[in-house]
């Protein structure tokens, strides 16, 4: 796993060394947090329309479950040091208080993005697709998270996605019947 986590963090080294990279992900992380991009997301696509409001909910309120989750439950059952305890000085980051597996960003980030697909399907995935990606890796941009914490993170995301778009649509089609 080192060698895995090495390896990820010298490829990203100069996003971090490029002003432009850095300032992209730098502001992905912190857009990350606590899923505030994607309740925008939900919000705006909110805007004049009833179902997508639903939507809008049960995306917030499945982010909210989904963070509990991991959060509360899979990271106190790993309890796995992060990289740095405030990330890269070369950023200006909150400082997390869970532990660092898996990525509760990347585990969101995926969560978000398959919930959101269900509802809009392609081209506008590939933009959800591009913004998770960038939420994802700009935690070890920052150097909050190992590269294995994103793959964990993505994977954990990727399975309660699966699980939640089903429960989500059903419980979305009981309103408009």
């Amino acid at each position: 796993m080192n060698g895995f986590d090495s390896t990820g963090d010298k490829l990203l080294e100069p996003l971090r060394s490029n002003p432009v990279t850095a300032a992209i992900f730098g502001v992905a992380s912190t857009i990350g947090d606590f899923s505030i991009i994607w309740h925008v997301i939900g919000l705006v696509r909110a805007i004049g329309s009833v179902d997508r409001a639903h939507q809008a909910i049960a995306l917030s309120v499945a982010l909210g479950i989904e963070s509990l989750i991991v959060n509360q439950g899979f990271k106190r059952l790993f309890r796995r040091q992060r990289p740095t305890m405030s990330g890269d000085t070369r950023f200006d980051i909150r400082t997390p208080s869970t532990s660092s597996f898996p990525s509760g960003h990347a585990s969101s980030a995926t969560f978000a993005c398959i919930i959101l697909i269900s509802f809009t399907g392609w081209p506008f995935g590939v933009v959800f697709i591009a913004i998770a990606v960038v939420v994802a890796l700009s935690r070890v941009v920052v150097r909050i998270h190992h590269f294995s914490d994103i793959a964990g993170g993505i994977v954990f995301g990727a399975v309660l996605g699966s699980i939640a778009v089903p429960l989500i649509h059903s419980i979305l089609s009981s309103f408009n019947t």
